[in-house]
C-alpha cells in the first residue's frame, strides 16, 4: 500500500474510536491540584485505538513520519496509533522492514556515522558502547529493522527523553516513550512488516 492510498484510508474513516463510555469531568475543587499528565508529551500521542481501512494486514506496523505517528495493526479494521519522535529532516528513514531481532534493555553504541557527524557526543562510546538500562538512549525496548537479511540500523526503541515525541530529533530511528514501546514490543512478532513513509 503507497502512502497516498493509506493516508487517503485514515481520512475516509472515524480514526479515534474509544472503549470507555463517555462521561462528565467532575468539577474542579479549588483545594486540590489537577493530576499531572502521565507523559511529558501531547495526549494526541498518548496511546489511541483508531480504525482504518480493513485491507491493511493485522500485524503490520505502519509509521507516518510527518505526522509522528506509528499504527500497529491489531484487527481488521482497527489499530493502536503511538506518537513517535523521527529522524532529522536529512536522517529520515523511508520505506519497508522487518522486525529482524526484538531486544529488552538493549546495549547501544553509536554507528561510525553518528560519530562523525557529531564526535563531541558520540566519540566516547566509539568503542565500547554503552550497556543496557535506564541511561541508555534506545531504553526499555528495541525493536530491530531488516532490510534482505540485513540490518538497516534503524530501531523502533524507547527513549530517556519521552519529551522528544512528535519532532524530528533523531539520528534516524523511531523513538517512544518506554511504556508505549513495551506495550507494543509485547503484541509484535518477529519478521512483522514495516513501512516508514
Amino acid at each position: 500500500m503507497d502512502r497516498r492510498t493509506f493516508l487517503a484510508s485514515l481520512a475516509t474513516v472515524p480514526l479515534v474510536t474509544s472503549s470507555l463510555p463517555a462521561v462528565a469531568a467532575p468539577a474542579a475543587s479549588p483545594e486540590v491540584a489537577p493530576a499531572a499528565p502521565k507523559w511529558p508529551i501531547a495526549p494526541k500521542f498518548y496511546p489511541t485505538p483508531v480504525d482504518v481501512k480493513a485491507e491493511i494486514p493485522v500485524g503490520t506496523i505502519i509509521v507516518v513520519s510527518d505526522k509522528f505517528f506509528l499504527y500497529h495493526i491489531t484487527a481488521p479494521g482497527k489499530a493502536m496509533r503511538y506518537g513517535v519522535a523521527v529522524g532529522k529532516a536529512e536522517l529520515k528513514f523511508r520505506g519497508q522492514a522487518v522486525v529482524g531481532r526484538k531486544v529488552e534493555w538493549p546495549s547501544w553504541k553509536p554507528t561510525p556515522e553518528m560519530v562523525q557527524r557529531s564526535p563531541s557526543h558520540y566519540a566516547r562510546y566509539a568503542e565500547t558502547g554503552m550497556p543496557g538500562g535506564p541511561r541508555n538512549p534506545l531504553g526499555a525496548r528495541a525493536l530491530y529493522l531488516y532490510q534482505n537479511g540485513r540490518d538497516t540500523a534503524i530501531r523502533i526503541h524507547g527513549t530517556t527523553e519521552p519529551s522528544s515525541i512528535g519532532h524530528a530529533v533523531s539520528n534516524g530511528c523511531l523513538r517512544m516513550v518506554n511504556d508505549h514501546v513495551i506495550a507494543l514490543y509485547d503484541t509484535v512478532e518477529m519478521g512483522t512488516p514495516v513501512t516508514v513513509y
